[in-house]
């Protein structure tokens, strides 16, 4: 396990080992520098932002971007607003990242809600405790995510995702097998002597 400063992280590097998800976590080195590829330097310069996870699956690899955000107690049965802002930076790293490593990776942001109350069944289909703690999740491709971003605050390089938008586009982390370690039954082996 690497070293993680954030809660978030660290429940979801927990919620993947206990699912037996197989998967890499990339140490806290801030920044990774690109040998000269133009089209895909920053603004800034020719360092790219690292990711936190690639996760492993059957027919698609995920580079992860964990996004920790706080779930309020509903006010006045309002439920609270689900946050889904990320940094310009966020965006353009991720798609540089899946661009680097090709065909079979995926860029994807990974939302994990620290939840006071218990999450809203319609939309969290995963939810989970860590350290006394409750969780949710809901991640989206950051393709679909850039397609429909809009800025939030322009200071500090930050878009977000109005509300039902982000309901539309996101989608439960465990939504497939693809990124389960239960084998397939077409891979089943055949008895020896069959």
């Amino acid at each position: 396990m690497a070293q993680r400063r954030h809660h978030y992280e660290v429940a979801f590097e927990a919620y993947l080992r206990e699912r037996r998800v197989p998967y890499i976590s990339i140490d806290e080195a801030r920044r990774a520098i690109l040998p000269g590829i133009a089209p895909l330097r920053v603004e800034e310069g020719p360092a790219l932002k690292a990711f936190d996870f690639v996760v492993y699956g059957h027919s698609e690899n995920l580079l992860l971007e964990v996004k920790g955000r706080r779930l309020a107690r509903a006010q006045r049965g309002r439920a609270p607003r689900l946050e889904s802002w990320a940094t310009r930076d966020d965006i353009h790293s991720l798609r540089a990242w899946a661009s680097l490593f090709g065909a079979g990776f995926r860029a994807m942001l990974v939302f994990v809600y620290w939840c006071e109350d218990q999450p809203p069944d319609a939309l969290f289909s995963e939810a989970f405790a860590h350290r006394n703690r409750s969780y949710a999740i809901r991640c989206v491709d950051v393709e679909a995510y850039a397609s429909v971003m809009k800025p939030r605050s322009p200071k500090w390089g930050t878009v977000d995702l109005p509300t039902r938008v982000f309901e539309s586009v996101s989608q439960p982390f465990l939504l497939r097998e693809t990124w389960s370690l239960e084998p397939r039954p077409e891979a089943a082996m055949e008895p020896i002597g069959a």
